[in-house]
């Protein structure tokens, strides 16, 4: 095995791995919603996935991880759903630190770049949510789950960012499995 073929090998490890965490993630913490949803802690994982190893591993993990847990714990209406909204979200945030990055490495943005790509993927979490809930159980309704979702969004942004910083000081190299 040459050194690409390992680092093809580690980065589907991380991906497994980030994936079963998000998973983990959504289903230990879960408070319901008044639409049949819930908010979880699954951002946390998501935003981390971002910042430390770049859009595609995020878009993949969060994508992945929240539609097994919607799936496992009864929610199989929202997993679509949940796929492309956290998705989404995940690659966004990458994609936005990775270009804010001088070097290319999604870690090494500056925190200003960082906190700007944490709000914009909480827009997108809390607005793809807010207008699926509106299309199945009416608008209304469904902005009652704003302040729950912002709640999960900006929780998910701030451990997501410190998780990350900590990770990063405690092992260097982790900078590099970005993609």
């Amino acid at each position: 095995m040459d050194k690409n073929e390992n680092r093809i090998a580690l980065k589907v490890a991380l991906i497994a791995i980030l994936t079963a965490l998000t998973t983990v993630f959504t289903i230990v913490v879960r408070v319901p919603t008044p639409i049949k949803g819930y908010i979880s802690l699954c951002d946390v994982v998501i935003v981390f996935s971002a910042y430390l190893f770049g859009p595609w591993t995020a878009l993949i993990t969060g994508g992945l991880g929240t539609a097994i847990a919607d799936v496992i714990g009864g929610y199989s209406q929202w997993a679509p759903f949940s796929f492309l909204i956290h998705g989404l979200q995940g690659a966004v945030i990458g994609l936005i630190a990775k270009k804010a990055s001088k070097s290319g490495v999604v870690s090494d943005a500056s925190l200003l770049s960082v906190i700007g790509a944490g709000l914009l993927g909480t827009v997108i979490m809390v607005g793809g949510y807010f207008f699926v809930g509106g299309l199945f159980y009416g608008f209304e309704p469904a902005a009652t789950e704003i302040p729950m979702n912002l709640i999960q969004a900006i929780v998910g942004v701030v451990l997501g960012i410190a998780v990350t910083k900590t990770v990063r000081k405690a092992y260097p190299p982790v900078r590099f499995l970005t993609w």
